[in-house]
């Protein structure tokens, strides 16, 4: 890929958080900081790198993650970074039971109220992809690297406006260090995502079938692992919005309204979806839900044993 445009938004107050700050010290050793750009972000210049290929990376800092103060951020998020191909935010994951030792991405959504940040399957299949590269080639042998179920940090405890997610139209990927403090605190960690940041236009040209992912667990490794498959010539799966069970459940998709909900999630998907899986475990109406959606936009549905097996599955493109 050439003449793209990523934006990253880091945090680099040391007082607040985990993990990004670290990451922002990598991407200056790393040599990625050099050119302070005219445009100003939460009162500190915007820094530019451009790639051999004519890609662009703008690194903004910021005095807290962009999702918790998204009303004051937005207006110049719109203002630079509206044109931009993708965009990220670089931060920390924790949580009761969270994995140790993760190198993790995942698209933006709140399923309760229906609202899915725009995501792009390819691109995030990219930057997945360099993360385990790099971290590989750190030694970071203790370390693994997944996605997790959609989810917006905007919204906490009930409060916030889940609609401002969808006032910045870029696509928008977190991408995090978890879920304890060794990994946290870990610089060779913050450098894996720091050297894969400006490697997400690295395209490994193959055929890339996006899919939609309904049920299972937080980090459900069915849908996790499937980022790394391949089979055949030059075929794998394109995984951004994963409905995990636990909201399915909180969120009533089981009622009339969920339909539309989760429809406003495959239309937040770049290209849509050439198929949806489900997680067998699912309650029965959970399982309609999925069936309606594929004779919606007729397009297969499997469980998610299928995802093990992928040259027996058909695809309707």
């Amino acid at each position: 890929m050439s003449g793209k445009k990523a934006v990253y938004f880091i945090n680099v107050n040391r007082d607040f958080g985990y993990v990004s700050y670290l990451v922002w010290d990598c991407l200056q050793e790393e040599g990625f900081l050099q050119k302070e750009t005219d445009m100003i972000f939460d009162g500190n210049p915007v820094m530019a790198y451009e790639d051999q290929a004519g890609n662009t990376f703008y690194f903004a800092p910021t005095q807290t993650a962009i999702c918790l103060d998204y009303n004051k951020y937005l207006p110049d998020m719109n203002k630079y970074f509206a044109d931009c191909d993708v965009s990220g935010m670089v931060t920390w994951h924790e949580g009761e039971r969270a994995p140790e030792k993760v190198l993790t991405v995942h698209s933006l959504g709140d399923l309760p109220s229906g609202v899915f940040g725009a995501a792009k399957p390819r691109l995030m299949r990219n930057l997945m992809l360099a993360v385990e590269k790099n971290r590989k080639e750190l030694g970071l042998e203790d370390y693994h690297v997944a996605t997790e179920a959609t989810h917006w940090s905007g919204v906490y405890h009930g409060e916030g406006d889940p609609t401002l997610l969808t006032k910045f139209p870029v696509a928008m990927m977190d991408i995090e260090v978890g879920s304890e403090p060794d990994s946290w605190n870990n610089k060779e960690a913050a450098r894996a995502l720091a050297r894969s940041l400006t490697q997400i236009f690295e395209d490994d040209g193959k055929k890339v079938h996006q899919i939609l992912c309904v049920g299972g667990v937080h980090f459900e490794p069915n849908f996790a692992e499937a980022v790394f498959t391949q089979w055949g010539e030059d075929e794998t799966f394109g995984v951004t919005h994963i409905l995990a069970n636990q909201w399915l459940v909180s969120g009533h998709y089981e009622d009339e309204t969920g339909i539309q909900r989760a429809s406003d999630c495959i239309d937040a998907i770049d290209g849509g979806v050439e198929a949806i899986f489900f997680h067998d475990k699912m309650k029965g109406c959970y399982k309609d839900l999925v069936r309606a959606l594929g004779a919606k936009y007729q397009i297969p549905i499997y469980k998610h044993q299928k995802l093990r097996t992928p040259a027996e599955l058909e695809w309707t493109k």
